[in-house]
């Protein structure tokens, strides 16, 4: 049995989605709340901080030379010596995640996979992620991945575009989404959140979407943790709700419009309205 953070989870401060600003911010827990945390928990909160670290990376690959607006848990030159390392086939440094050397070589290789990029970051993320050694955790990421692939799936039929070419990573729900040419991919009676992705899918306004999306994952946060009152499971819920804060925090007046525009390229969407189009 994991460890209970009784004092450290009554003392957190509440959170919700219509909050206009973070409870506290990452860099505020990270120095408050981080350090109670054993090792192992440490290992499992981490795992959210590497989604920027592989915005990150795939930054740094296409541009060698570029300020990080934000870091990860690695800085730029860490994720430098990654590149560095992998590329010049240097015994690999443990502090860094496995799957970075993987990704990477895959990158370099002629003989590259035909998805994005960032689609074959994210499998390789996925992968590692849904080996936490915590049932919750790994549900967690299995989620995110069953979700993401399942609006691709859905967007690449409607546009008539192959479904293997946007479905990454590997589980029940990717392999039925590359083979079963059903209407609902033969998911029915095994995925229950189905219907509501299939409502996500057909909203047209893309911010409307994104919010549905997060909505969503918050409600299933909520679901999967009920009675987890004081274990890394609450904790880890909140640092993901918080991070939700602090991305629509940013969608304000002045950088609503970049923020946007990063949003729709990050989509599978074929057609994108010309008004968001970057002039």
């Amino acid at each position: 049995m994991g460890k209970n953070y009784y004092y450290l989870i009554a003392g957190l401060p509440s959170v919700s989605m219509d909050d206009t600003k973070p409870a506290c911010t990452s860099e505020v827990f990270r120095t408050e709340y981080y350090p109670e945390l054993t090792v192992e928990d440490r290992t499992l909160v981490d795992l959210i901080w590497l989604e920027q670290d592989n915005c990150n990376l795939l930054t740094l690959l296409a541009k060698k030379d570029v300020d990080l607006e934000t870091e990860g848990l690695y800085t730029a030159e860490e994720l430098h010596e990654v590149i560095r390392m992998t590329r010049e086939d240097e015994k690999w440094k443990n502090r860094y995640p496995a799957y970075f050397r993987d990704f990477i070589k895959a990158y370099d290789s002629e003989n590259a996979e035909s998805a994005l990029p960032i689609d074959l970051l994210s499998s390789y993320y996925y992968t590692y992620a849904m080996k936490a050694d915590n049932a919750f955790v790994s549900r967690w990421f299995a989620f995110n991945l069953d979700m993401n692939n399942i609006l691709s799936a859905m967007t690449a039929r409607k546009h008539h575009l192959p479904v293997n070419s946007v479905v990454v990573g590997e589980g029940e729900v990717a392999e039925a989404l590359r083979t079963n040419s059903s209407r609902d991919f033969g998911l029915g009676g095994n995925f229950d959140r189905l219907e509501r992705i299939q409502q996500i899918h057909e909203t047209q306004n893309l911010v409307e979407r994104e919010h549905r999306i997060d909505a969503m994952r918050w409600d299933w946060l909520d679901e999967e943790s009920f009675f987890d009152y004081f274990g890394i499971e609450r904790l880890f819920g909140f640092v993901v709700k918080n991070r939700i804060v602090e991305r629509w925090a940013k969608l304000n007046k002045e950088a609503g419009s970049a923020v946007l525009r990063s949003m729709i390229a990050g989509m599978k969407e074929v057609n994108v309205p010309a008004e968001f189009k970057v002039k």
